[in-house]
């Protein structure tokens, strides 16, 4: 199996760390943020035009574009969140109600849930800007969310190793195990969402299949150092992994299988750590995040014949 690699661009503009990404929705643009507590508005059409939506005090660890209302949703490390009407460049509101980072943002229908290093998931009501519910059932960080639609769950990763999985709907606690021996920094359902894929600080990345109630089905060590992010293909027969290691390794679904290693030496990869991945569906392509304060835009070809 051939796997070809090549760098389309460059993009550059952050002033910090980048550790967020979100697609906009319009074929080619996405939005970025990072620790000097900017969000810019990218076109790889139009690649070294970033937009800047939106200017915060403080660093940003989490973005999350909420389609139905066409609003952009900011997590940072003070007060909340900030929501912006993106394509009229103007804020749409803000709610405080944590005092902690936010480590991520997912939504399901009108409900948005966030992660904060304070180990509150929240569930927000969008559309009114209002808490639903809040639950604490660790003291260390709540790192990653992830949604399956099609048992109605939501997986949860924490700093204490362990991931927990929520119905949907009420927040009812179902499963929770020990999944890793460190902190857990992504989980991800397979496009199939018979699967959660898991990697944290450990560098070891794991499947837990969801019929069986979340067994182990497969891991291997994936990296050197910390796995900050999984992001799986448009044509859902592959994902990419981002490491502390400076690297992105592009895998096989879903037999965990490594198929091909980007780096700097060989690629003009990222010179520092990669903290977050989004692979777009038009055009095909890869975004990748990064301390080094840029923005990678791949493509990334994978020919089973070859």
């Amino acid at each position: 199996m051939k796997v070809s690699i090549q760098r389309l661009h460059n993009l550059t503009g952050h002033r910090s760390s980048i550790y967020a990404l979100a697609a906009a929705g319009p074929e080619g643009m996405f939005f970025s943020a990072g620790g000097d507590g900017i969000t810019a508005l990218w076109d790889v059409n139009h690649p070294h035009e970033g937009t800047m939506l939106a200017n915060i005090p403080a660093p940003i660890y989490a973005l999350h574009h909420w389609q139905p209302g066409q609003l952009l949703v900011i997590g940072h490390n003070f007060e909340g969140i900030q929501v912006i009407d993106w394509q009229n460049k103007r804020k749409a509101g803000s709610l405080a109600f944590t005092t902690a980072a936010i480590f991520d943002l997912q939504s399901h229908g009108e409900t948005l849930f966030a992660g904060s290093s304070d180990g509150v998931l929240t569930a927000i009501h969008l559309p009114s800007l209002t808490v639903k519910k809040q639950i604490k059932l660790s003291d260390k960080s709540l790192r990653c969310l992830s949604i399956n639609t099609a048992t109605g769950e939501l997986a949860a990763g924490y700093s204490d190793g362990f991931i927990r999985i929520f119905n949907l709907e009420t927040l009812q606690l179902k499963h929770q195990f020990a999944a890793h021996g460190l902190s857990v920094f992504t989980v991800r359902y397979t496009p199939s969402q018979a699967y959660l894929l898991s990697a944290g600080r450990d560098a070891r990345l794991k499947a837990w299949e969801v019929k069986s109630q979340y067994t182990c089905a497969g891991e291997v060590t994936a990296h050197m150092y910390a796995i900050n992010h999984v992001e799986f293909s448009p044509d859902k027969k592959h994902f990419v992994t981002c490491s502390l290691d400076k690297t992105i390794k592009v895998w096989e679904l879903p037999t965990l299988t490594l198929l091909k290693v980007i780096d700097r030496a060989r690629h003009g990869g990222h010179g520092n750590s990669v903290n977050r991945l989004l692979w777009l569906n038009n055009p095909n392509c890869l975004i990748s995040a990064s301390d080094d304060r840029t923005l990678s835009v791949w493509k990334i070809e994978v020919n089973p014949g070859a």
